[in-house]
């Protein structure tokens, strides 16, 4: 399905991976362990799943005592054993996130091309928080939505409909932007429009038989999408 530009009144966007860049809690953990790279995918993929399946049994926790879990998971499972105050400096890591080049000028000219911009993330609030006040991001978008809120982790619809409410547009006039593929589905399951920000040239996960309505580079791509 191509993008329907004109429904669109508000931008959503996912956070990790696609406002502000990840990878430094991976060279945090190379800091201190000496094979990274089999714990940091464990830990990526037991993180995601820990969301998941607590969604689907109806557990929760804040995504930054998820991350914790599967971060100490990830460790054992690889037969490293860190005190807990150097698995804590790298969690910490996540509150002082660089934001991507583009993301800044981009969400700039969405902002000035009058469309507010929201952050929808797993995340928690305090995260959230420092994620925007350290990615430089605290006057280029209007507010920011925790999966705390609903107690609910994407790509359930239940987050996505919340962000509807809390930003007072209706659910199909808001256009979602994520780098995780299961957040571009779940935002299209929920009803908004959304474009997948490729960032690193990956195929598509086309398993459940639904595209993204664009696939941008980034944010400028985006911005010029939508004629900002």
């Amino acid at each position: 399905m191509a993008l329907d530009t004109d429904r669109v009144e508000t931008v959503t966007v996912d956070s990790y991976g696609t406002l502000v860049d990840p990878r430094a809690a991976d060279r945090a953990l190379a800091e201190r362990v000496a094979d990274p790279e089999p714990i940091s995918r464990l830990w990526r993929s037991r993180s995601l799943t820990y969301t998941m399946v607590g969604t689907f049994v109806g557990f929760y926790q804040p995504f930054y005592e998820m991350n914790r879990d599967a971060l100490s998971f990830a460790l054992a499972a690889n037969d490293v054993d860190l005190p807990a105050e150097e698995r804590d400096a790298i969690l910490e890591v996540y509150h002082d996130l660089d934001a991507f080049d583009d993301v800044r000028p981009g969400v700039e000219r969405l902002r000035d091309a009058g469309y507010e911009v929201y952050v929808v993330s797993n995340g928690d609030p305090a995260m959230l928080s420092s994620m925007v006040e350290n990615g430089g991001l605290t006057d280029h978008v209007a507010g920011t939505v925790s999966a705390d809120e609903v107690k609910t982790f994407k790509p359930h619809p239940r987050i996505y409909r919340h962000a509807a409410a809390r930003t007072g547009t209706s659910i199909e006039r808001i256009l979602h932007a994520a780098g995780p593929s299961f957040d571009v589905l779940g935002a299209k399951h929920a009803g908004m429009q959304a474009a997948w920000v490729d960032r690193y040239g990956e195929p598509w996960e086309a398993f459940a038989g639904v595209d993204p309505d664009v696939v941008v580079e980034g944010f400028h791509d985006l911005a010029d999408t939508l004629g900002a």
